[in-house]
């Protein structure tokens, strides 16, 4: 409610238009002119307005029709002021008085400096030098008496007690002003452009509101123009009146003749008060026809601000159609985010141990199809950004710094899906963590954590994360190639009572009896991993080391196996060397390793 109070009381207390306080102004400072030149400033005003090439070539004929219609009123106006003066009122008397004793004075002082002048035209010697100094004191006089009579013809004027003088003046300084351009736009200046058909919902508003307003201007316009109209058929009837009222006088002043031979006709006015009578009655005549004229540009004139308003209408009608189409457009991007919402909500519906992920899922999808569908409101609303390229670039700048970390674990999934990166079921040591590769995705490296390489390999049960960035900024091991290969080892003592040298041949054939497809196989892979950068591939071979110790000699045993197979080659192996030392007779204690 507050709101709206608040709103009503804008309304109520908005500006008044310029142009009607200057208007009012005009009308309680100054007198009004006896020649009204509203409508054509009302049509240059009204142009000032005008936008566009169809609303300009509009106000060109307004301004046309009200300057024709205005000139005409000069005309009838200086006309008439010349052939009916009025009637000099008791107070201005002693100003015509006073101007004709002037206008006497100055026609004598012409008249003598003539004189003079044609006497010192045949005068010679001192006579000359004496009609020039006269010469030279009637001619100040005579300009002395000139200024003087200016200024009593100023102040006749000054007073409105002489018409003709006043319309003059108007007339000058309108005649000034249009060859100033002083009320007319100047060149290459016209009102900003309304953009009816723009894109986006606030300036389709603002265009529409611009519209309205320009509309209510011309309405006053039209509105004082049809005003104007009333007033002067109201004149022009009062004018058909007084001319019909000297018609009939002049009928009665008509002389009247005396039938039969040598009859006289007999007047009771003389000829040239009736030749007078004839022009005073013809200007009249034209006048009554100017009326005719002047009402004829003020219809079109009127007509022209109609066409003006109708164009106007209709550019207001496509930026509410604008208006409309944005709307919808809201309301269609508000209908899809509900429905999307929807289906979200009946596909993302689960129980069980999913439950939280998919909440957790679900409640960030809509966040980003609501924060979506702002964005397109706001982009019908506002419209794009002006400035797109450098907002673009602001934006990625600062998009570069936050997501930093984003980024570079993006590219680096790249990296790892590249020829030496890694593949699900890798055995890999990344950060000091170690386990089996079983996911990885554009921004995370799953592993399933075994523990350290030298217990049994088995996994721990736990999952552990890393960020792709590992693969840019650090490092990682791997220690499988496609093959799995690794190296372990057995650790036996042997009594140091015993023989070693034929129990090592022994072990070493046992060992690579064992391991000899798994060595084969190894090499013919190391080969073809290594061949692309000319080194020679490592052999896999398997080695049998001898190491005394207190309690005698430690045998260590290294061979190649796969990853997988590593439990079972070390049961075969020391189920062979167990078989082979009890052949030997000989009791042993075996530990083992791997790396």
């Amino acid at each position: 409610m507050l709101v709206l109070a608040a709103l009503v009381a804008l309304f109520v207390t908005r500006d008044v238009s310029s142009s009607q306080v200057a208007q009012t102004q005009a009308d309680t400072s100054t007198p009004a002119p006896l020649v009204d030149e509203g409508p054509l400033h009302r049509a240059r005003a009204m142009g000032k307005l005008a936008s566009g090439a169809d609303e300009q070539k509009v106000a060109a004929q307004a301004a046309q029709f009200a300057d024709s219609e205005v000139d005409l009123a000069f005309h009838d106006a200086s006309r008439t002021a010349a052939d009916h003066p009025p009637q000099a009122k008791p107070q201005f008397r002693p100003l015509f008085q006073h101007v004709g004793e002037i206008e006497s004075q100055v026609k004598a002082d012409q008249a003598h400096a003539d004189e003079l002048k044609k006497a010192l035209a045949s005068a010679t010697g001192t006579r000359a030098a004496s009609l020039q100094e006269q010469s030279d004191v009637a001619q100040a006089q005579l300009e002395l008496d000139q200024d003087e009579l200016n200024d009593a013809k100023e102040d006749l004027v000054q007073s409105g007690a002489d018409p003709g003088a006043l319309i003059q003046r108007q007339f000058d300084q309108h005649q000034a002003a249009e060859h100033s351009g002083e009320q007319k736009p100047p060149e290459g200046e016209s009102a900003p452009e309304v953009d009816y058909q723009a894109g986006h919902l606030l300036a389709q508003f603002e265009a529409w509101r611009a519209l309205r307003n320009k509309i209510v201007q011309l309405e006053l316009a039209k509105n004082a123009t049809g005003q104007t109209i009333a007033k002067i058929s109201k004149d022009r009837q009062a004018w058909a009146k007084q001319i019909t009222a000297e018609k009939a006088e002049r009928r009665a002043a008509m002389p009247t003749a005396t039938p039969g031979p040598g009859s006289q006709a007999s007047s009771s006015s003389p000829p040239a008060v009736t030749a007078q009578s004839l022009h005073v009655l013809s200007d009249d005549q034209k006048t009554l026809s100017d009326f005719d004229k002047r009402i004829q540009d003020e219809q079109q004139l009127q007509n022209t601000y109609d066409q003006w308003i109708a164009l106007v209408h209709t550019h207001q009608r496509a930026a509410l159609h604008g208006m409309i189409g944005s709307l919808l457009w809201i309301l269609l991007i508000v209908l899809g985010v509900v429905v999307a919402d929807q289906v979200i909500d009946h596909y993302l519906v689960t129980t069980g141990e999913e439950r939280t992920r998919l909440h957790t899922l679900r409640a960030v999808i809509h966040f980003a199809l609501q924060a979506t569908g702002v964005l397109l409101i706001l982009l019908v609303i506002l419209g794009p950004p002006k400035q797109l390229a450098t907002l673009l670039g602001f934006a990625g700048a600062g998009l570069t710094v936050a997501l930093k970390d984003f980024i570079v674990a993006f590219f680096g999934w790249f990296v790892l899906m590249g020829k030496n990166g890694l593949r699900v079921g890798d055995w890999v040591e990344i950060n000091g963590v170690a386990g089996e590769v079983i996911e990885i995705n554009l921004l995370r490296t799953v592993l399933l954590e075994t523990g350290n390489w030298t217990d049994s390999g088995h996994p721990t049960g736990r999952k552990v994360a890393f960020v792709n960035t590992y693969a840019i900024e650090g490092h990682f091991f791997n220690f499988t190639t496609s093959g799995q290969w690794l190296w372990d080892e057995l650790h036996m003592v042997i009594p140091s009572d015993q023989d070693p040298y034929p129990l090592l041949e022994a072990i070493q054939k046992t060992v690579t009896k064992e391991t000899e497809a798994n060595a084969r196989a190894a090499e013919q892979e190391w080969q073809r991993a290594t061949s692309h950068y000319r080194v020679r591939a490592v052999s896999a071979a398997p080695a049998v080391n001898l190491q005394p110790t207190a309690a005698g000699l430690e045998v260590r045993v290294r061979y190649i196996t796969r990853a997988h197979e590593r439990a079972a080659m070390r049961a075969r192996l020391n189920q062979a060397l167990v078989q082979l030392l009890r052949g030997k007779g000989i009791k042993e204690k075996e530990t083992a390793s791997a790396t």
